[in-house]
């Protein structure tokens, strides 16, 4: 017994395959390891040349080598097949790979359905607008390819891919309805535990010298801010994040972030406003001094930092509210102000020599501060994005050698001469300032705005905010690190171009980015819930969204049923009764020819059923005169025809 061969591919359509290949794979060149990439552009380029050449495709036995190869890159890369990098880079290899044995109108719809599902692995990289414009176009593409393999046949591929578009566009009512209504998650749908580790850039729980000044060398926007009130000054707009309290030496660490809450006292009115933070695999809800109220699933550190449950794995919107004036942990514990006067031994002794000779002085803690900051206004120090690197006593070669740091360096040896001298104090690590779109209104905080500042524990008056950087350089608290940074330096892209076209279109694209982010990719749990409560749901779960989701995608359907329906063209009545006319010629066996006409068909019968004959010939000639005749179509005579049919 033989099995049909499968159907033959044809080879008109083998590009399209390749243009659904290139284009649901040509963004993931920029996020896969460079041998994956270089051995995918290879096979793209082999498939291509043997296609343009007509030559013979790969044997099996060496996709199978290719297979194999590549399975184990992907394991010695990823140290796994499985998880989503792993599980994203073979799907990335396999479709480069299946353009080698594209025989069959099978390995067609293969490449095709791996298409369709690579389209989605995109949005683990980027969910910005330009990735959802390209995926569109690349579904358009996809689509295009499934209705050429079906016998689209035309001469440019204009009119499929326009087919293609208006198939995707009578599916935005069910897109919408889905979005709207579908109960929503919290996390990453595809999130995988073993992809959670993957760092982004951020504020990191840890400083050392230069760690700062290379995340400042960055223009990502790390959160936006929304206010509900007049905008404070820039002074005013410290945005905190970790305080560091254990050093080494060289690094400083965050200290403890459980223990008992932190006493704050509100010395202004409460400042509201709302933040959409950036992930970046951290803890930390960054606040301006001092949060006051905090959104759910979220505490404050006993050293005032907000924190979430967990790390930050996708873009998060809280409301919060802040007192710009205020005082906390007046009466700190023995233990935390011990602890914050610690310094390891051995390291920076010409610092804690300095130190020792101011404190025999017998000034009080706010004359040492003065006398710290004074050595940094008065002295020789500049405020700088290059700072030279410095060695196993950073803070003396900082101080008496160099002189030449960005914001940590400043810090790190202002709370270094505190505790030497006596002083509790720590290090804190933020943001400091902001940039205002005029677009929207939001306030955008950059990586470039990261900061680092020193609190000092004053008796009656608690941990006290100090910021040795503006004694260097007030600037760069009071105008930002554009207005701080000598010219003749680099700075970070488009921060120093003073062009007001070129700031007008970032801040339109970063406004049609942020209305993005916050009505699509914000739509979160949360936003649903308010929006299907405006509707009048007024618990809405899935029990309650699964039968409104049925019907909301029934009445579609039926309205597009409808509409198809009334635009269906209309058979002409005389047509309708020719064809009642061959029904009843197939039920006596009769082979009715598509490209027959019906005096042709009574002709044939004449000599092949008689017994037939008379009678359709009858049927055909009032047929013509119904259907092409000028006079009024005699229906009712043509109705009785096709009636006296056997």
């Amino acid at each position: 017994m033989s099995t049909a061969a499968p159907e033959t591919l044809d080879r008109s359509a083998v590009p399209w395959l390749f243009a659904t290949a290139l284009a649901t794979t040509l963004p993931h060149f920029a996020h896969q390891p460079t041998g994956f990439s270089a051995l995918a552009g290879l096979l793209f380029a082999w498939g291509a040349w043997l296609w343009w050449r007509g030559r013979r495709l790969p044997s099996r036995w060496l996709l199978a080598l290719l297979v194999a190869g590549s399975c184990a890159g992907v394991v010695l890369e990823f140290h796994t097949l499985l998880g989503r990098d792993a599980g994203v880079a073979m799907l990335f290899l396999f479709m480069a790979m299946k353009l080698l044995e594209l025989r069959s109108r099978r390995d067609a719809y293969v490449v095709i359905n791996l298409g369709y599902f690579l389209l989605l692995t995109h949005y683990f990289h980027s969910q910005s607008i330009g990735t959802g414009l390209w995926l569109l176009g690349a579904m358009v593409i996809v689509t295009a390819t499934l209705i050429r393999l079906h016998g689209g046949r035309a001469s440019t591929p204009g009119p499929t891919l326009r087919y293609a578009g208006l198939m995707i566009l009578q599916s935005l009512p069910f897109l919408l309805v889905l979005y709207l209504l579908f109960p929503r998650v919290s996390g990453p749908l595809w999130g995988l535990p073993q992809d959670a580790a993957g760092a982004r850039s951020g504020l990191s729980d840890q400083m050392s010298p230069g760690s700062i000044a290379d995340l400042a060398l960055s223009t990502d926007i790390a959160f936006r801010a929304r206010f509900d009130a007049p905008l404070p000054k820039r002074d005013q707009l410290y945005w905190r994040g970790p305080v560091m309290e254990d050093y080494d030496g060289i690094t400083w660490r965050r200290g403890p972030i459980f223990g008992p809450a932190p006493a704050v006292v509100a010395l202004s009115a409460p400042l509201n406003y709302e933040i959409t933070l950036e992930p970046y695999e951290q803890r930390w809800l960054l606040a301006l001094d001092a949060p006051t109220a905090l959104p759910p699933e979220s505490g404050l550190t006993p050293s005032l930092s907000a924190v979430s449950r967990g790390p930050l794995s996708q873009r998060l919107r809280y409301a919060v509210s802040s007192a710009l004036s205020y005082r906390f942990n007046t009466q700190e514990s023995a233990a935390v102000l011990k602890r914050d006067t610690l310094l390891p031994a051995g390291r920076n002794p010409r610092a804690r020599a300095l130190a020792e000779t101011w404190r025999r002085t017998g000034a009080n803690p706010e004359g040492l501060v003065q006398r710290a900051l004074a050595l940094f206004h008065d002295q020789e120090f500049a405020y700088t994005l290059h700072p030279p690197l410095l060695g196993q006593n950073p803070v003396d070669e900082f101080l008496f050698q160099t002189r030449r740091g960005f914001c940590e360096h400043y810090a790190s040896a202002f709370v270094v001469l505190m505790r030497a001298a006596g002083v509790p104090a720590r290090v804190v690590g933020g943001y400091q300032g902001g940039e205002i779109n005029p677009v929207d209104g939001y306030l955008v905080v950059r990586q470039s705005d990261a900061h680092a500042w020193a609190e000092v524990w004053l008796a009656g008056r608690g941990w006290v905010r100090v910021d040795p950087t503006a004694a260097v350089s007030p600037a760069r608290v009071e105008d930002g690190l554009a207005a701080s940074v000598p010219a003749t330096r680099s700075l970070p892209a488009l921060m120093g171009v003073d062009a007001s076209w070129l700031r007008g279109l970032r801040y339109r694209w970063e406004a049609a980015n942020n209305a993005w982010n916050q009505w699509v990719l914000g739509y979160n749990p949360q936003r649903q819930r308010e929006f299907l409560t405006s509707l009048g749901f007024p618990d809405p779960n899935w029990r309650t969204l699964a039968p409104v989701l049925l019907a909301a995608c029934g009445s579609i359907l039926l309205a597009v049923t409808a509409w198809t329906l009334y635009r269906r063209p209309h058979r002409d009545p005389a047509q309708r009764l020719w064809q009642r006319a061959l029904r009843r010629l197939r039920r006596r066996q009769v082979s009715c020819e598509p490209w027959e006409t019906p005096l042709a068909l009574a002709r044939r019968l004449r000599s092949e059923r008689p017994e037939l004959a008379e009678a359709l010939e009858a049927a055909a000639e009032i047929y013509c005169q119904a259907r092409y005749g000028t006079g009024p179509a005699n229906l009712r005579a043509l109705r009785a025809a096709v009636a006296r049919l056997p």
